[in-house]
């Protein structure tokens, strides 16, 4: 532990010099600067204390923080903007190639189940007709009768 300890001066003929100060000023600078220090406490904001660092941090090593983050940053910007342009082209692909062509599926679909239905109405048709026709009759093979005659 440090004890500190006031020495006052032994000759008044040194007091001469600009270094020296009466014990009255030594006294009134200490209290003045305890009171600065918790008035300057309250107000200064987590920003003010972190430009205050400038100056412990050497030039250099700020140098080398500053472009590396800078470079960072450049990378993150030209990555999110490949990205978004990579999303951009799959999306506007999807929607001009991708929409039609699930639109034109689900059309011929469509047509492919009506030709079943209707190919399944005239099986049925046919079937209730050779049904209810006459005996000699069945024997003759018809031809696929549209519908109507």
């Amino acid at each position: 532990m440090v004890k500190v300890e006031i020495v006052e001066e032994k000759d008044q003929q040194e007091t001469n010099s600009p270094y020296a100060s009466s014990s009255s000023s030594r006294t009134s600078s200490s209290v003045s600067l305890s009171s600065v220090g918790s008035e300057l406490d309250g107000e200064e904001s987590f920003y003010e204390r972190l430009a205050a660092l400038v100056d412990i941090v050497p030039p250099t090593t700020r140098h080398k923080i500053s472009s590396r983050l800078s470079k960072t940053t450049g990378f993150f910007k030209t990555t999110g903007k490949v990205v978004g342009n990579i999303v951009w082209i799959v999306t506007t692909s999807a929607l001009l190639v991708g929409l039609p062509l699930a639109l034109s599926l689900e059309d011929e679909a469509k047509i492919v189940a009506q030709e079943k239905e209707m190919l399944a109405q005239q099986q049925g048709a046919q079937h209730m007709a050779s049904m209810y026709a006459q005996p000699g009759q069945q024997d003759q093979p018809k031809g696929v009768v549209p519908p109507g005659f």
